[in-house]
């Protein structure tokens, strides 16, 4: 039996027991949440772990035929009858002519070359004409989402156009530096005057509320986008397991390409013709990477002194341009130029000496010299114009060309100058400064440059090697090169150097065949050279090319008797001995013919020992037989002309027969010279062979080195490969005996040489196995397929050509594993199989024949263990089976023709074993692909591809392919740890396999291999070490199978789902347009569309293994699957963005099928709904935006029946509990274990959004009418949810990200460039991602996005374009987001009229979309929104009326903040719903007191905290809302409206005005709380605790009353029941009373914490809550300790304030007191205030007036602002001061203060005591302090001016209480009563007593006014001295006998002081005692009082 339980996966922590019984529990019901609903009739559940068995798709589909029409649903149901097709295509040939040789009797190695080389290709394993619509190769990329988003409309959102709107503009108020006292705050402003936006129409009309419905669903639908995900980013690319790219044709391989032009050849002198050569040479590589090319740049006049032996010249050596291609690019690559000339007598020196020296500005002075030269050049060539001799040579770096070519920014004359000349200094640095490796050195683009070549080196006789070239430019590199020293030859060569374009014009190959386009064949060509790569190249020969390239080294023939001096080599290409016969192959260099018989070395003067540079280029004719030979003769040339002597005497003869035993012969020889002419019959021979009577040089050494290189396509020059070709050939021919090297060949013992040479292949080096793989795999699967026969019998070679192939396919692999492409594969055997594959001998079918396809097979060459039942056939390619056939071979060869490639392909796999096995799984891609396209090409062939498909291939086939399948899914489920890349590729493998047989084989059937693969891997779950690992394998081998173009069509989706009680599937085709649900099956079958049940998974198989991995990969209990929730969330991306792009399904209704198959997912994400990452807390908001409905925590206990209370609560309509109220519903923990990502959840939300915008509109209304009330809620939170991920978070935001995104791009460059640079290796970088990535790995990589962050290699700042349309594209996401969230919206609310929470419903909707109004929405959807809205309230108006306040509250302050939008829609459309719900809340109750109380409170918290807010949009708004009431006859005649807009208006002006005051706390406090404050701010209690207000105010604070204020205008509770919230009940008054006595503790009011729970005591009484009494007394007993120990506390220090100056505004001549903290100093509030003002308004604009006296204003500066501080204290009355006995009272409760100011009459602060005067100050401040204000204004002012007496007496006063309290202390202080008296009695006291008595009591005051004063001063001085004397008493007491002596001087000094008060003390006033005369009540007769 299966495992039931495969998931979840294996844990490495335990669990604890209650979980694995809820676990075991959970899988007994499906193993899933969603799975354990319960519905009415539903058939028992199959569990997600297990894989539900597919319908059998074949016998299913003719079952059910469709009953449509033709068209695009048709369309979706039926593969399309072209799907499968094989296509040819030409082969494309560069050339104008084929290049192939002529047909005639070739060669069979030509002809199998020839055949390969010019057939067409045939694509097969891709030949699904429609595959270009899967993923696969048209992926969801984010360029191609780009091209789809460019026709985008541009949204307008209020978060944009607020931040592109001037700062100027944005307050439009005046600001207070403009602005007079009282000019706008007391201002009304006149809306009448103001303009309305338009208003809309029809807006009043009474209309019924299906056709409203219709019309808002109607304009809904108008301008959508229609491909939502098209809007959303691109799936990521690295989860792209299933995108493939087409292999590249396979071409003639080009390395860079560069293009040289030799312009001018120009020397000093020009007296004879110079030929020149041109070739590439690396010195690194000490290797020729080039062939050379040829130019002669003379005049014509100069080629005349040549008279040229051909007639003319050909045009194809008249080039003077040449393309070079360079493979492997190189700092190290020179451009070699060597000149020659004709040859003449004498040594190189003294033949270069005139060039050296003669000028061209010496011609006339060397007239005669030049003319002899060129008569001596004259005869030279006419005489020896066929030899030539070396001349001169140069170098050119290329790696300077490219370099200073390349900096497009340096000045033209300087790039010259740096140019002219190879031994430039500034070469060298710039050589030094590129040096860092090949990666900087590029010859793919760069400047075209011209370079003047001005210096040349002659060239040394025996210094011509090419070992001595590499020397010579090795050192052209070092700073001191050896060459600089030496004399050059003055020239200048001019040439081009240009990076060759794509497709130049005129070009010819290297075998002078025209490359396309030619259009003149008489223009002069280019010419391509070919190349000789420094490092192999690996490609394989896609054109014939048979070229042989010869290279004469050295000559030594210092042994050789005679005159051999100027020697010269002819060569020579024969095809037999005769002279006649030698052929004209040999291609010709400069201005010649093409080709010629023979050509010729340079001669070197008087050498014998010879060096040769040439290089010599043939074409090898097509049939090389035994004959064909090169024949090289020595010549002695004669220079001088004697007499009777020839030209040219032969010394030596030499030759290579070019084919030794069949293969061609190339490398290095060393030959020996014959001194006669060869024997007949010479050419089968070597020169190595003792010919008799032949003489040699040397003794027969070999003293001639030559090399031969032969660049052919046709010759292998492999021995392990020319064996097998050849052997081949001879099975072709059956020609017996045949000679293979040294052996004979006969039939008995061809097989086992055949079989050695099969095996032999793994010999073969990789170069040239490559180059020729497309002929040695043909000639395998030949093999294979079609066995040789020899003498009768079979040759039985299918295993061991399979063995063969694979260990080919394994080392090709392994050499080229730096060049990987895609899933490991190696592109040139994908372009093989692509493009050349073939069956073998295909078979032409006669037309209408039918092909019987049978496999010769054997069971008993199957394993044992594969258990095929079916295998009864026969096979031949067992080797251990020898099989001799009982009939002829012909009748032999008919049975082999029938046999298949693809079954002879399975069964060899299948029957593998050891290494040969291992190989096949290790490149397991490329024998998968080479199945599919036989059979692709089988069932064309055979016309098969009309045929059911179950008739298509017999059972053994079908038996091998499962078996094949098993043995793969075991390999990867047992091997995933150990070979994870292994196991990676063969996982992807297998799964394009089973992709490609869904297009060619019973569906039915490669549904089971999916089910198989699936048992597999889940059988190895429960016991993997590494479970993670292999569900992500599953999972990325199932969305490969998915990317199938017909991937909607394999999952049946035009049915729908069976009635649970039929046994098989049965459904007709009708469609679910309709919206009607009524019968109770029909209404199950719209349930089980939405339910991962196991018709569901039967009928839509594919589709369902998608969503049961979501499912199970989303459980609570999944642990450590992080990077498994992106991996299956991106697969499902990856499908739907697909589905949208597809455009065969662009047409809704078919969409809305498509839409149909993922409607599971809507129940899978309501089910991980509390794992979705919680996007409504990322910002903040003035409404808290939270989540609907709370959603337990635990899944298994939601299945158990019990619903916890706030779940209850909310199903029920009522408020969440308070402690839920900050956030409507709870937020999650914090990122528990399983919870999705931020990237994930987005991608998951926007895959359901894409199921309800594509939705059938009545298969959803019918889901949501079944839906219980506890998944309706969930269905809101999802939406909620869903409008918070998608909200648009404005332009600035996207650019901050960009701008980061390009920090982290500049990162990813400096990465790129530690990589490039060497100090970070690309396999550390590639470890690093890997990490990252791997499955392995615990963690999910967050990774920075693509799109934003990609590296911009030309750009230094953010591209402003592309934020731009980033910007376009998230504000269209957001839009069409949320109107599908609206059109959902609209189905929840049309089926919830008769649902049984439809209170509950109704309040999760509303709740939505006034989040949605929230979340920056654009206008467009504020449009539509504001319309359901408008339609939501008229049908619902008791929703917001009569239940929960807070919902209107909510809808008020939503709209409110639309109508100040600056978009003229948005304000238009919530002008419109505002007044309509004006109008519906006065319909309802004929009057509006709950709108208009939650309108005037939202607009107070609106203008309060919006930072943004501009009120000129709010008026225009406020003055529409008028123009409706207008307009509105049913309200025309009421004033309720234009009351509720004016009192708006009042508000709006000021709190408009706290916005100009935002910085300044004080004065924002005084406008929150001023008189005209709304009403909103106030704490609202209930009009029947008025004694509880008054207790209140007596024991805790005077202002109480007043903070309490209700307008009885704007709440009446009796009528509304407005007071029924939360803090309106006892329970909220407990809780604001318990949370006023902490914060009293906190601030240190103990004695007010007495007052607040003497209010709680009674009630906690009647409630019996005895702990709590308990808690209060306990927390009484505190603070009562507190009073009472004296504990110090601080209540704060005043200062007065006042303001002066137009700059403030309103606050011009105001004064205030201001409370601070109690040890603040007057220093540090002056700091303050000028440091805040100053910031305002200007340093130099704010002036401190350090005085207290009074501030004439006409005397300051009107520019300026004048601030005036004083320190006050309270005052207390005498009367007062009898109550305000503790600390606590004399610091609580004030608001009278009092200072005081000394000054004298002619204005100075202090004089001379008769003179002195103080004015003392009472100011009386509006509130008590402490107050919730720090600052309060002063409402009366009282001034008493204190004449010099009264001054006196009050200082004499003080002076008595200080004595008083210091005698009086306790404990005592004798330090404090010492200081006191010292100032008391002391003589050195300025203005003491003594002087104060002798001012005022020596004499009688005139006025009688002051005799009460003198008196009183008289009765101080006696209460004074008395206390004196108490206190020295006192003090006499305390002190030691140290300070005795200090008190006996104290003592003399106070009697001093007595005897001279005594006489002004004992004098009396006799008027004091007359009667009393009525006097004024003031307080002196100088009282001056101030208002």
């Amino acid at each position: 039996a299966e495992p039931r339980a495969l998931w979840p996966l294996t844990r490495v922590s335990c669990r604890t027991v209650a979980a694995e019984v809820r676990k075991q529990v959970s899988r007994e019901h499906g193993g899933s949440p969603q799975l354990s609903k319960k519905r009415s009739g539903s058939q028992q559940l199959v569990p997600l772990t297990e894989v539900v068995e597919p319908v059998d798709f074949e016998e299913y589909l003719a079952a059910h035929p469709p009953e449509l029409e033709p068209g695009p649903l048709r369309d979706l149901i039926e593969f399309p009858a072209d799907d499968v097709e094989v296509v040819r295509e030409p082969r494309e040939c560069r050339t104008l002519e084929p290049g192939v040789p002529d047909e005639g009797k070739l060669d069979a190695r030509v002809r199998d070359a020839v055949q390969v080389y010019t057939e067409d290709w045939l694509v097969a394993p891709h030949a699904r004409r429609y595959q270009r619509l899967s993923t696969m190769y048209s992926p969801n990329t984010a360029e191609r989402h780009r091209q789809r988003q460019r026709v985008l409309p541009r949204q307008v959102f209020e978060l944009d156009e607020a931040a592109e709107e001037p700062e100027e503009l944005k307050r439009r108020s005046p600001s207070l530096d403009d602005t007079p006292r009282g000019s706008w705050a007391s201002s009304v402003f006149d809306l009448k005057n103001s303009v309305a936006d338009p208003l809309l129409p029809a807006l009043l009309e009474h209309t019924a509320m299906e056709e409203l419905d219709r019309g808002n669903e109607e304009l809904r639908k108008e301008n959508r986008h229609p491909e939502l995900l098209a809007l959303f980013p691109a799936p990521d690319e690295d989860e792209a397991v299933e995108r493939c790219s087409l292999p590249e044709v396979p071409r003639e391989h080009f390395g860079q390409r560069i293009l040289v032009k030799c312009l001018s050849l120009k020397f000093e002198i020009e007296i004879e013709p110079i030929f020149g050569t041109l070739a590439l040479y690396d010195i690194k590589e000490k290797k020729k990477i080039s062939e050379n090319f040829y130019f002669d740049l003379n005049s014509d006049q100069v080629k005349g002194l040549l008279r040229a032996p051909g007639g003319h010249p050909a045009i194809s050596t008249l080039a003077r341009s040449a393309i070079f291609s360079i493979t492997h690019p190189s700092p190290d690559i020179f451009l070699v130029i060597k000149l020659e000339k004709v040859l003449q007598q004498g040594d190189i020196g003294d033949c270069c000496e005139p060039y050296m020296v003669m000028k061209e500005t010496d011609a006339a002075k060397n007239k005669e010299k030049l003319e002899k030269l060129r008569g001596a050049a004259e005869q030279f060539c006419s005489r020896l114009g066929r030899y030539r001799m070396p001349f001169a040579w140069t170098a050119i770096h290329l790696l300077n060309i490219v370099s200073t070519a390349g900096s497009l920014e340096r000045d033209p004359a300087d790039a010259e100058s740096e140019r002219r000349g190879t031994w430039n200094e500034r070469k060298r640095r710039t050589l030094e400064r590129m040096s860092a490796g090949e990666e900087l050195c590029s010859f793919a683009s760069f400047r075209p440059a011209t370079l003047t070549v001005t210096n040349f080196f002659k060239q040394e006789g025996d210094r011509l090697s090419a070992e001595d070239l590499y020397k010579f430019l090795a050192d052209m590199r070092r700073p001191s090169s050896l060459l600089r020293r030496l004399r050059p030859i003055t020239a200048q060569l001019k040439v081009d150097i240009s990076p060759a374009p794509e497709s130049p014009h005129y070009c010819l190959s290297p075998e002078l065949l025209h490359v396309k386009p030619y259009p003149d064949p008489r223009v002069r060509p280019t010419k391509e050279i070919l190349e000789f790569p420094a490092h192999e190249v690996y490609v394989p020969h896609t054109t014939y090319r048979n070229l042989l390239y010869v290279y004469p080294q050295s000559l030594n023939f210092s042994s050789r008797q005679g005159s051999v001096r100027n020697i010269a080599v002819k060569v020579q290409f024969m095809a037999g001995e005769d002279p006649s016969q030698a052929l004209p192959v040999i291609f010709g260099k400069s201005s010649c013919s093409e080709f010629t018989k023979d050509a010729y070395t340079a001669v070197v003067y008087h050498n014998r020992c010879p060096e040769f540079y040439e290089e010599f280029k043939l074409w090898l004719p097509p049939a090389l037989t035994d004959n064909h030979h090169l024949l090289f003769t020595f010549y002695h040339v004669s220079c001088q002309p004697k007499q009777n002597a020839p030209l040219e005497t032969p010394v030596g003869y030499t030759w290579v027969p070019l084919l030794q035993h069949g293969r061609l012969r190339t490398g290095p020889l060393c030959l020996p010279v014959s001194v006669e002419k060869p024997p007949p019959s010479y050419s089968v021979l070597t020169p190595d062979v003792q010919l008799p009577g032949m003489k040699w040089v040397d003794n027969h050494k070999g003293v001639f080195h030559v090399e031969l290189l032969a660049v052919s396509s046709v010759h292998t020059q492999d021995p392990a490969l020319d064996k097998f070709f050849t052997l081949g050939h001879v099975l072709e021919e059956s020609h017996f005996p045949v000679r293979l090297r040294d052996a004979v060949l006969t039939e008995s013992n061809v097989e086992g040489e055949l079989r050695a040479s099969v095996a032999g292949l793994r010999g073969a080096g990789l170069g040239p196995l490559l180059a020729h793989c497309h002929q040695v795999l043909d000639k395998l699967l030949l093999l294979i397929a079609r066995p040789p026969i020899i003498g009768g019998q079979i040759v039985n070679l299918g295993r061991t050509a399979f063995e063969a192939m694979a260990v080919m396919v394994n080392q090709i692999h392994q050499g080229l594993e730096a060049s990987q492409g895609q899933h490991h594969h190696n592109p040139l055997l994908a372009a093989y199989i692509h493009f050349a594959f073939r069956l073998p001998a295909e078979p032409t079918p006669p037309q209408g024949a039918a092909i019987q396809c049978a496999t010769l097979s054997r069971a008993t060459g199957r394993p044992a263990s594969l258990h095929l039942s079916r295998s009864k056939s026969i096979s031949n390619s067992n080797p251990d089976l020898a099989t001799t056939p009982g009939s002829p071979d012909d009748e032999v060869q008919q049975i082999l023709g029938s046999k298949l490639l693809h079954e002879e392909l399975a069964l060899q796999w299948v029957v593998s074993t050891g290494a040969v096995r291992e190989a096949v799984i290790r490149q397991a891609w490329f024998f998968f692909r080479l199945l599919v396209s036989s059979l692709a090409l089988h069932l064309h062939q055979a016309q098969k591809l009309e045929a059911p498909r179950r008739q298509r291939f017999p059972s053994r086939f079908v038996d091998d392919i499962a078996a094949l399948v098993g043995t793969v899914s075991i390999e990867i489920a047992s091997r995933y740890q150990k070979d994870v890349g292994l196991v990676e590729h063969l996982n992807s493998s297998l799964a394009f396999f089973l992709n490609d047989l869904l297009s060619l084989m019973d569906r039915g059937f490669v549904f089971s291999l999916v089910r198989l693969y699936y048992k597999q891997i889940g059988s190895r779950l429960p016991s993997a070490q590494n479970p993670p690992a292999l569900v992500a394998l599953r999972v990325d081998f199932l969305r490969i199978v998915c990317s199938h173009e017909h991937y909607v069509s394999l999952n049946l989706p035009w049915h729908n789902l069976s009635p649970p009680a039929s046994p098989s599937p049965s459904v007709s085709s009708a469609t679910s347009q309709g919206s009607a649900f009524s019968s109770p099956a029909q209404d199950q079958r719209v349930a089980g569309m939405f339910e991962l049940s196991g018709p569901y998974r039967r009928q839509h198989f594919l589709v369902g293994l998608v969503l049961t991995e979501l499912a199970l990969i989303l459980e609570p209990d999944a642990e450590g699957v992080f990077f498994l929730h992106k991996k299956v969330i991106s697969a499902l991306h990856n499908l739907l963005c697909s589905h949208d792009a597809d455009v065969r399904y662009a047409a809704p209704p078919v969409r809305a099928h498509v839409a149909q198959l993922y409607l599971p997912l809507l129940n899978i994400v309501l089910d991980a709904l509390p794992q979705l990452y919680d996007f409504t807390g990322e910002r903040g908001s003035p409404c808290p935006r939270g989540r609907l409905v709370t959603v337990p925590g635990d899944e298994g206990d939601s299945d158990s029946g019990t619903i916890s209370q706030s779940v209850a609560m909310a199903i029920a309509g009522s408020p969440l509990p308070h402690a839920h109220r900050a956030s409507p519903f709870p937020l999650p923990p914090p990122r528990p274990a399983g919870t999705l990502s931020a990237e994930a959840s987005r991608t998951l939300l926007a895959c359901v959004l894409w199921v309800l915008k594509n939705g059938d509109a009545g298969v959803l209304h019918s889901w949501c009418a079944e839906l219980p009330p506890l998944h309706l809620g969930r269905l809101l939170d999802l939406l909620y949810v869903c409008v918070a991920c998608f909200e648009y978070k404005g332009r600035k935001a996207f650019e901050r990200i960009s701008s980061l995104a390009f920090k982290k791009s500049l990162d990813m460059k400096a990465r790129l460039e530690e990589a490039i640079l060497g100090t970070v290796g690309a396999r550390q970088e590639m470890v690093r991602r890997s990490r990252e990535r791997s499955p392995l790995g615990g963690q999910e990589s967050v990774r920075w996005r693509k799109n934003l962050a990609h590296w911009r290699p030309n750009s230094d700042k953010v591209d402003k374009y592309e934020v731009e349309q980033e910007v376009l594209v998230e504000g269209n996401l957001a839009t069409e987001a949320s109107l599908v969230v609206l059109d959902t919206l609209e189905i929840i609310v049309q089926t919830v009229l008769l649902a049984e929470a439809k209170e509950s419903a109704l309040d999760g909707v509303l709740r939505v979309l006034l989040h949605s109004m929230a979340c920056t929405p654009s206008a467009a959807f504020l449009q539509h929104c504001f319309a359901s809205q408008r339609a939501l309230v008229s049908k619902f108006p008791e929703m917001l009326f009569e239940e929960d306040t807070e919902l209107c509250a909510d809808l008020c302050l939503r709209l409110l903040r639309h109508c100040s939008s600056r978009v003229a829609a948005i304000r238009a459309h919530a002008s419109a719903s505002l007044y309509l719900l004006m109008r519906q809340n006065f319909e309802i109750g004929h009057n509006f007191a709950r709108v208009k109380m939650q309108v005037t409170m939202s607009l107070s918290s609106l203008v309060g905290t919006s930072s943004n807010f501009n009120e000129e949009h709010l008026r225009r708004s406020l003055k529409t809302i008028l123009s409706y009431a207008e307009e509105d006859a049913g309200l025309r005649d009421s004033s309720f409206v234009q009351d509720l807009v004016f009192n708006l208006h009042m508000i709006l002006t000021d709190t408009v005005k706290m916005k100009e005051h935002q910085e300044d706390p004080e004065m924002l406090i005084d406008l929150m709380y001023s008189p005209l404050r709304p009403p909103a701010r106030c704490m609202v209690l209930p009009a029947r605790g008025s004694r509880l207000t008054a207790r209140l105010r007596q024991g805790v604070s005077s202002n109480v009353l007043e903070e309490s204020a209700v307008s009885d205008d704007v709440l009446a509770p009796d009528e509304e029941g407005i007071c029924s919230g939360k803090f309106f009940t006892e329970l909220g008054l407990v809780g604001l009373l318990e949370q006023a006595a902490a914060f009293f503790t906190l601030g240190g009011l103990y004695e007010a914490v007495n007052e607040v729970y003497k209010i709680l005591i009674p009630i906690y009484e009647a409630n019996r809550e005895f702990k709590k009494l308990a808690a209060l007394h306990g927390k009484l007993q505190d603070a009562f300790g507190k009073i009472s120990s004296q504990v110090s506390r601080m209540f704060g220090t005043y200062f007065r304030v006042g303001f002066y100056g137009s700059k403030f505004g309103d606050l011009d001549e105001q004064e205030f007191v201001y409370k601070e903290p109690s040890i603040t100093k007057l220093a540090e509030i002056s700091h303050r205030l000028e440091e805040f003002y100053a910031e305002r308004f200007g340093d130099d604009l704010v002036e401190i007036i350090k005085d207290s006296n009074p501030v004439d204003k006409a005397k300051l500066d009107p520019n300026k602002a004048y601030i005036q501080l004083t320190y006050v204290e309270p005052f207390f009355d005498t009367y007062e001061l009898k109550e305000r006995v503790t600390y606590f009272e004399k610091n609580y409760g004030l608001r009278t203060f009092l200072f005081c100011t000394p000054f004298t009459r002619d204005g100075r602060a202090h004089g001379d005591l008769h003179e002195q005067h103080k004015r003392k100050t009472l100011l009386t401040t509006s509130h008590a302090f402490p107050y919730i204000r720090t600052r309060l204004p002063v409402i009366h002012k009282e001034e008493i001016i204190l004449t010099p007496i009264e001054v006196a007496i009050e200082d004499m006063q003080k002076k008595t209480q200080e004595l008083a309290f210091a005698t009086h202390q306790d404990p005592a202080d004798a330090k404090m009563l010492q200081m006191v008296l010292q100032g008391c009695v002391g003589t050195t006291v300025n203005q003491g007593p003594l002087e104060v008595a002798q001012v005022f009591l020596a004499e009688i005051p005139d006025d009688p006014r002051l005799y009460r004063h003198h008196n009183k001063l008289r009765l101080c001085f006696r209460d004074f001295t008395k206390r004196c004397e108490d206190a020295l008493r006192k003090n006499k007491a305390l002190i030691g006998p140290d300070q005795r002596e200090y008190h006996r001087e104290l003592e003399r000094n106070y009697l001093r002081l007595r005897e001279s008060l005594h006489p002004l003390l004992s004098r009396r006033i006799p008027q004091l005692y007359a009667p009393l005369v009525p006097r004024s009540t003031h307080r002196s007769s100088l009282h001056k009082p101030e208002g």
